[in-house]
C-alpha cells in the first residue's frame, strides 16, 4: 500500500494523472511563479521528495518527465538544472537592451521528446515554456476571466455549439520585468473544466491543459501577424510612450486530435517582438 499523499485537488484531480504527471505539474508551476532562470539548480532529489510529500522514486520519475519535455536537464554528480543556460539573449537575437523579446513564443516548435502520454511531434509553445527555454523570468497579471457562453463565430471558429461554456481570459505578460504582451485567451471550457478554478497570475495555462483528462496537448496552430497603431488602453497596458507599433498575432491551436483548442490573440510591443517560421511545401 502506498504511503505518497495525491496532491491538493485544488492543484490537480488525483485520478486525473499518475502521481509524478501530478507532481512535475505543480514542479513546474512553482518553477514559472519563482522566476527561476535557465542554469539555476533544483533542490536535490531528497528535498523535492520532502516538499512534494513523495518517494524518492515518484519524484525521480516527475524529473524524469520535465527532462523529457526540456525544461530540465542532469548533470552527472551535480544534480538538476533549468535549461537555457547563458541564453539570457537568445530571445533577443540581433537586438538590444529593452527591445529584445520573445521570437515567436506561440509558434509551432519542434517538440523535445514526448512527456509520459503525450503525442511525439511538434508542439505549439506557450509563453511560460517559452521564457524557461531562455533563462528568462516571467510574470503575468491577470486583467479579467470569466467563463461565459461562447457567440456564433468564436463557435464556428472552435467547433463548439453557439452558447456552450467557454473560458474567456485577458492577461498582460512580461519577461524579466518587461512589459511585452497582451493575450485575450478563448478556450472551450468542457476540454478542461480546471480552467474556470485555477490562478493564472501564478500557473501556466499550457501546465494546465497538460493536466487535464485528457490531458491535452496544442500540437499545431493557424497563426497570422499584423501590425497597427496601439490604442488608448493598449498605449497604456504595454507602457509605450512613443510612435512604438503593436503586432497583433492571431492564433487559433488543435490539439493531438486536431480538435480547436485555443483561440488567441495577443497583442505585442512591436520592439519587444519578432516573428520567425520555416516555410516549407
Amino acid at each position: 500500500m502506498s504511503t505518497e499523499s495525491p496532491l491538493p485537488r485544488g492543484l490537480l484531480d488525483a485520478d486525473a494523472l499518475p502521481l509524478y504527471a501530478q507532481v512535475a505539474a505543480r514542479l513546474m508551476d512553482d518553477i514559472t511563479a519563482g522566476g527561476a532562470r535557465g542554469g539555476d539548480r533544483l533542490p536535490s532529489e531528497r528535498d523535492l521528495a520532502s516538499r512534494y510529500a513523495v518517494s524518492r522514486v515518484t519524484m525521480r520519475s516527475a524529473l524524469g518527465d520535465l527532462a523529457a519535455r526540456g525544461v530540465i536537464e542532469s548533470s552527472p554528480a551535480r544534480g538538476w538544472f533549468l535549461t537555457g543556460a547563458g541564453a539570457g539573449s537568445g530571445a533577443g537575437a540581433g537586438t538590444e537592451g529593452a527591445s529584445a523579446g520573445p521570437v515567436g513564443p506561440h509558434a509551432a516548435a519542434p517538440a523535445a521528446p514526448a512527456a509520459p502520454g503525450a503525442p511525439a511531434g511538434r508542439s505549439v509553445q506557450g509563453f511560460a515554456d517559452y521564457a524557461l527555454r531562455h533563462g528568462l523570468s516571467v510574470r503575468t497579471r491577470v486583467l479579467d476571466s470569466a467563463v461565459r457562453p461562447a457567440a456564433v463565430q468564436e463557435a464556428e471558429e472552435l467547433r463548439i455549439a453557439p452558447g456552450a461554456a467557454l473560458f474567456e481570459m485577458r492577461r498582460l505578460r512580461y519577461l524579466d520585468d518587461l512589459v511585452v504582451v497582451v493575450e485575450h485567451n478563448r478556450l472551450p471550457l468542457a476540454l478542461c473544466p480546471r480552467l474556470a478554478e485555477t490562478d493564472f497570475g501564478r500557473a501556466s495555462l499550457y501546465a494546465t491543459l497538460r493536466t487535464a483528462n485528457p490531458g491535452q496537448f496544442p500540437r499545431v496552430a493557424d497563426y497570422s501577424v499584423e501590425a497597427r497603431q496601439p490604442t488608448t488602453e493598449e498605449r497604456e497596458l504595454l507602457e509605450i510612450a512613443d510612435v512604438t507599433p503593436v503586432l497583433v498575432a492571431t492564433q487559433l491551436a488543435y490539439n493531438q486530435e486536431a480538435r480547436p483548442l485555443e483561440l488567441t490573440v495577443a497583442i505585442y510591443r512591436g520592439d519587444r517582438y519578432r516573428f520567425r517560421a520555416s516555410i516549407t511545401d
